[in-house]
């Protein structure tokens, strides 16, 4: 996986390859490439998008070091790589790789328990070290470790056993295989005679036996790409091999083409991505993808029952990691914890399998929601005092009840329209769950949806109460607040839709809640309402993750009635135009002397 401290040094190939993603957002309705249809594509990415719920496993002979409770340098499956190892030192490890606790049977039933459908597992790391039976090299599980044993075929067979599709992760990245280019800067091996077309073939090679020895394959999860683009690494060629032995198969964008799915890493985006993109969230369980014996840091069964709850309900899947010791075992915290996770899905899964993302724009109660036909299921984390108003629902509602206790619920008009639920007499610590059975198909009243002014006479704009319009602007989240993100484009603008009494009318001063790394400071931009315009420029917050207030210099003026508030880039000074977290119009005060 990727670490952290190098996502800097990404932007530019992530940027790059934005305009292919855009591109390719939505299926056609015939590919070009593949000849596949729009409605074959739905049909092959059914049982993935039903699915929801993986899990990850990241496993190698770097579990040996991280297992070694008196070694805290460097801990991680890039183990290798933060400790500026020599290659013929990190083989060393594979020696010392004995497994004898490893339960093929026992891992899938974990994942099943949790109610996981598929398994996704390292074939290959960046290390090079292949856990799998490959003729290609011997420098894998098989023949270079004292085990001696494909976990891949019995994991294969588990999965057939159990219903669990299963998937491989596999890095085009190799710190070890002699042809791979780049070289790390501190390995001394020699680079005369290194070739990175024959590395591919030997890529192609590897990946020909994981189509063909282990039944049917779900995904091919690529990671590690970034050194190349799409021709350096022969990802046309490759992906054409892959869909030619089993063409049902899911393929990730994590080898410089768009491919099938998005896979953001250790964070949930604001919304869903644009056009009906298909995604899915990778995350930890605690700071580590391999085996950490120091890492004691789980994230709690409730946030990963609420981050599940998230990424449905935004229309992407959560795939959730796990990573065994050099026994073979899986850490009993997270063993734990995953079965938390299953015992809430067995009650609340009705939420989650087939769920459809959040059909409201913006909800009134701090949660989430997902909806299956006529059937809304809401999700709250937190219950507001008197019950939940959904003030922009136009349906009639014929029930709500709780899953899990079967408990019916009180229904009535909410205050200001719309509908309104009773709290429920048990309240779950970590969601519960109402479905709502609407009468009909869902409506919402637009109006609800449209800003107004705040009592003191300004109106915020936040980031996800905007419409967004364009090739690949979508929300993120930052802190669990919503932000505008991946503006790549001059085409990609967020609007906003206003009411405007007569009284409100008149000129308002425009702020803007802003972040842009130092070394993309620059971008031009214009905020306009129907009637006019203001013009600015985005300044420097250190990171993306940093934000600062700034007010534009000039004025928008709103007239009465339905006003949009639009943010156009006139350029872009390198990669992405900003990230904008939200927009305050505030009146001028000479309009306010003037009433």
């Amino acid at each position: 996986m990727l670490r952290s401290t190098l996502r800097c040094l990404l932007t530019a190939t992530i940027a790059a390859n934005m305009a292919t993603h855009a591109a390719a957002a939505v299926p056609l309705q015939v590919n070009p490439e593949t000849g596949e249809t729009q409605a074959q594509f739905a049909q092959r990415t059914a049982w993935w998008r039903d699915a929801k719920f993986g899990m990850f496993i990241h496993w190698g002979i770097y579990s040996v070091p991280n297992s070694d409770h008196a070694n805290t340098a460097g801990l991680g499956e890039w183990y290798l790589y933060n400790n500026k190892m020599q290659v013929a030192d990190y083989e060393r490890f594979a020696s010392r790789f004995d497994p004898t606790q490893f339960d093929a049977r026992q891992w899938v039933a974990t994942a099943k328990a949790a109610g996981m459908k598929y398994i996704v597992i390292t074939a290959k790391h960046h290390d090079g070290f292949c856990m799998f039976d490959t003729k290609l090299t011997d420098y894998n599980v098989v023949k270079a470790s004292p085990w001696h044993h494909d976990p891949m075929k019995d994991l294969a067979a588990e999965c057939k056993r159990q219903g669990i599709k299963l998937c491989f992760y596999y890095s085009f990245m190799d710190w070890h295989h002699p042809d791979y280019l780049p070289r790390r800067d501190w390995d001394t091996r020699p680079v005369d005679g290194a070739d990175l077309d024959r590395y591919c073939d030997y890529v192609k090679g590897q990946l020909r036996e994981l189509l063909t020895q282990y039944g049917p394959i779900g995904g091919i999860w690529f990671d590690g790409h970034w050194e190349h683009d799409a021709k350096q690494e022969h990802a046309t060629e490759i992906v054409k091999l892959i869909r030619s032995l089993q063409p049902g198969i899911m393929i990730n964008d994590r080898i410089s083409l768009p491919e099938d799915y998005d896979t953001p890493e250790q964070n949930i985006p604001g919304g869903a991505l644009p056009n009906g993109r298909l995604w899915e969230t990778c995350m930890t369980i605690n700071g580590h993808w391999g085996y950490a014996w120091s890492d004691s840091d789980f994230k709690s069964s409730t946030a990963l029952v609420r981050n599940l709850c998230d990424v449905v309900s935004k229309g992407g899947n959560f795939l959730l990691n796990v990573g065994p010791d050099a026994r073979g075992v899986i850490p009993s915290e997270e063993v734990t914890r995953l079965a938390d996770v299953g015992h809430w899905l067995k009650s609340n899964g009705q939420s989650v399998y087939g769920a459809s993302q959040n059909p409201f724009k913006v909800l009134p109660y701090p949660g989430r929601c997902t909806m299956k036909g006529d059937t809304l299921y809401l999700q709250p984390f937190e219950w507001p005092a008197g019950g939940l108003a959904l003030s922009s629902l136009k349906t009639p509602v014929m029930d709500a009840h709780v899953l899990g206790t079967g408990e019916s619920l009180k229904t009535g008009p909410a205050g200001g329209g719309g509908t309104w639920i009773q709290q429920p007499d048990f309240v779950n610590s970590k969601v519960t769950v109402v479905a709502v059975k609407l009468s009909g198909p869902f409506a919402i009243d637009t109006d609800a949806t449209v800003a107004k002014p705040q009592p003191d006479g300004t109106y915020i704009l936040s980031a996800d109460s905007a419409d967004l319009h364009g090739s690949s602007l979508h929300l993120e989240t930052t802190d669990g607040i919503s932000d505008i993100g991946y503006w790549h484009g001059l085409d990609d603008s967020p609007s906003w839709t206003l009411t405007v009494p007569s009284g409100a009318a008149g000129e308002y001063r425009v702020s803007m809640e802003t972040s842009c790394p130092d070394a993309s400071v620059g971008s031009t931009f214009t905020v306009s309402s129907d009637d006019s315009k203001v013009n600015g420029t985005v300044t420097g917050t250190v990171d993306w993750d940093t934000y600062h207030t700034i007010t534009l210099d000039g004025t928008i003026t709103l007239a009465p009635g339905r006003q949009a508030v639009v943010v156009t880039a006139l350029s872009m000074a390198k990669h992405d135009v900003m990230n904008l977290r939200r927009i305050v119009l505030t009146r001028c005060r000479r309009n306010r002397s003037s009433k």
